[in-house]
């Protein structure tokens, strides 16, 4: 399996982990259940769309996508997905 090569902030905040340095800031069982919802709404998929877009773009995109080290459906679903809230402009 490949390492991952971590910045030297996370390699901080993963070291403070592991010293159980960090402690939870949830005050009741209800907050969790709140963001675990949140969450799971966040990254429920479940419509489908089907595009045409040019070879050489596809072929850039999934360049990318494996520079960034996901599957490029899910870079081009996160891009949508930033663009719609104003996160990203083209």
């Amino acid at each position: 399996m490949k390492a991952l090569k971590l910045e030297q902030e996370e390699k901080e905040l993963l070291e403070e982990l592991e010293r159980d340095e960090w402690v939870s800031t949830l005050s009741s069982p209800k907050d969790l259940k709140q963001f675990q919802e949140a969450a799971k709404n966040t990254l429920k998929k479940d419509k489908r769309v089907n595009i045409r877009i040019s070879e050489r773009d596809l072929t850039s995109i999934q360049k990318i996508a494996l520079e960034e080290g996901i599957p490029y459906q899910t870079f081009i679903s996160s891009l949508l997905h930033k663009y719609v809230n104003k996160k990203f402009k083209i």
